[in-house]
């Protein structure tokens, strides 16, 4: 398809949404801002191990921008900071920006405390802030509210407790005890919140295939995933209903040396004028070689977030 083919709305409509579904629901989100991204680069601290990881953007196999994942170990503690730029055609005409903090404890999930995430465009802007224990939102703030529309699914107290972000879903703590690439580590379930609307990512496993990447060589877990929309969406919306009878979404997990975590080095999702695919350019290790995800009972941590795209 020819880049004549498709509208600056064409494309921008659908990146936006099936970036957020992406990212925010395979384990994602701030790759699916509409975004233009300065994504703080960890520089790994002593005893910490962490991992970056550049990706291009690819929506009906035209490139229009890229994304970047930094994330930092420190025992059971986590950060991350995730980001994407739209470029191109589509990012001058949008002029959209995002990026993406999160911080918290591993167990056999995240757990996070902090969530911050901003988008603007060149007409809009919109920010979300929580502060969470250990996965529930003890506080949550949207910029500016969210219209209170009659069909908007309520979100109720219990849908934001045992949640996680859409940044913090990027990482894959080990389920299963031995290889990092066993497939019981594809068979899991994210339930995502991300300020506004709540949602589920069923992962399951799919196929091991051997990937090379610029600073990354080896076997890759292939994850079929599906959207299940839970609360604070608009069940009749067409994106809405095309996302949860959609069967062409995966994510491909890597894991991270020296750890005992996987992060997304590949993600698909068909949308209504193509397929879209976050795909690594570049993957870069480094900090401490035995850092390791903790168990279900790690060390609490604080903090508070903000910001999200409201569909």
């Amino acid at each position: 398809m020819r880049a004549t083919a498709l509208s600056a709305r064409s494309l921008t409509a659908p990146a936006a949404r099936a970036g957020a579904l992406a990212l925010a629901g395979l384990a994602v989100a701030a790759l699916a801002l509409p975004a233009e991204a300065r994504s703080r680069r960890h520089h790994a601290r002593p005893g910490e191990a962490a991992i970056a990881v550049d990706y291009g953007i690819n929506l009906a196999g035209l490139p229009i921008g890229t994304a970047r994942l930094a994330g930092a170990f420190d025992g059971p503690r986590y950060r991350m900071d995730v980001s994407a730029t739209l470029t191109g055609l589509v990012g001058a005409i949008t002029g959209g920006q995002g990026s993406a903090q999160s911080s918290g404890t591993l167990g056999t999930g995240p757990q996070p405390n902090t969530f911050a995430i901003a988008s603007r465009t060149a007409s809009s802007g919109i920010a979300v802030r929580m502060a969470l224990r250990q996965g529930n939102v003890v506080q949550s703030e949207v910029t500016p509210p969210l219209i209170d529309m009659e069909d908007r699914v309520p979100v109720s107290a219990a849908n934001k407790r045992g949640i996680m972000d859409p940044a913090s879903a990027l990482l894959m703590p080990a389920q299963a005890r031995g290889e990092l690439t066993d497939p019981e580590n594809c068979n899991r379930t994210l339930p995502v919140f991300d300020g506004a609307t709540r949602f589920n990512v069923v992962l399951s496993y799919a196929e091991t295939r051997a990937v090379e990447k610029p600073g990354y060589a080896g076997p890759v877990l292939v994850c079929n995933a599906r959207y299940q929309a839970i609360a604070g969406h608009r069940p009749d919306r067409p994106g809405v209903r095309f996302m949860e009878e959609n069967r062409d979404m995966s994510v491909w997990l890597a894991p991270v040396e020296g750890t005992r975590v996987l992060v997304p080095i590949r993600i698909s999702v068909r949308t209504t004028v193509g397929t879209n695919i976050i795909e690594a350019t570049r993957w870069t290790r480094s900090g401490a070689s035995t850092a390791s995800a903790a168990a279900p009972n790690a060390a609490e941590a604080t903090g508070s977030v903000a910001s999200l795209d409201a569909r």
